[in-house]
């Protein structure tokens, strides 16, 4: 009865709304603690990551990053290439290479060899001769593969040579390596051949192992003697040669068809490391 009384004073003659906010202020913090698994949950979800699942993510935008870095390097090459064959309507498309993201696992403990040894293998479908950038430049290619590993060889090494174009004007050259990983020296270039320093070297696609217009290296020095019919020219490597841990082998169909004409396993060998002019 005394409920009921309560409950129909309450309705019929508001005589307990002072009662009913007072009771309602103590309750609150009851209501608060209640809720407060709910809301720590949704915080947790989030604010916190594991550090799994963050390390995850960081390695796909590495590697994602660095993909767009290498499909970027040939932005140059085909600016140039545009003004020369400007009145060619019907000019063929430049090449959109493949790429395989891969990480180097070792070098080569001898400091008068360049090479790298890296994560991926014929497993992954790499194959010797295989061309490999940084976000930078050209940095070398594939000279030895096993099932889950290859051996690369960067242009550096004294062994190596690449053909080369000057991407200003399109003048072709040799670079080879000179055993020092900030330099290289551009073979047989005439002391008449128009070519200055900081010009940009591209590959140039000739002899089919390496894609035409990625950043090979960039002049640093040009020296001309009278009395001798060439000049002297050394270059600075574009890529970071000594810096980069994920690298990109690069996947064309006339590097690969030179690859499958290649010779073979023993490309260990000096000779096998020199690009075909």
């Amino acid at each position: 009865m005394v409920i009921l009384s309560l409950i129909t004073a309450d309705l019929r003659y508001k005589r307990l709304e002072t009662t009913r906010s007072v009771l309602d202020t103590l309750e609150a913090p009851i209501y608060w603690l209640a809720d407060l698994p709910l809301r720590f949950r949704d915080w947790s979800e989030l604010h916190l990551q594991s550090r799994t699942r963050v390390l995850e993510e960081n390695e796909r935008l590495a590697h994602e990053n660095l993909v767009l870095q290498g499909r970027s390097q040939q932005m140059a090459a085909l600016q140039a290439e545009n003004v020369r064959l400007r009145g060619l309507l019907n000019s063929t498309a430049m090449l959109r290479d493949d790429v395989l993201v891969a990480e180097l696992i070792g070098v080569s403990p001898d400091p008068v060899r360049h090479q790298l040894v890296l994560n991926k293998g014929r497993a992954d479908g790499v194959f010797v001769s295989q061309p490999l950038i940084d976000a930078d430049g050209l940095m070398g290619q594939v000279v030895e593969v096993s099932d889950t590993t290859s051996r690369a060889l960067l242009i550096t090494d004294a062994t190596h040579s690449i053909p080369v174009q000057v991407n200003r004007n399109g003048v072709r050259a040799i670079a080879e390596g000179t055993g020092s990983l900030g330099s290289l020296e551009i073979r047989h270039v005439s002391a008449t051949t128009d070519i200055e320093v900081g010009d940009l070297l591209v590959t140039s696609g000739l002899g089919g192992r390496f894609p035409g217009g990625y950043p090979v290296a960039v002049v640093t020095e040009i020296e001309r003697d009278p009395g001798k019919m060439f000049a002297h020219v050394a270059a600075r490597p574009s890529a970071a040669l000594d810096r980069s841990r994920h690298v990109l082998l690069v996947f064309a169909t006339h590097t690969t068809g030179a690859a499958e004409a290649s010779a073979s396993p023993a490309a260990d060998d000096a000779n096998d490391a020199k690009a075909e002019p």
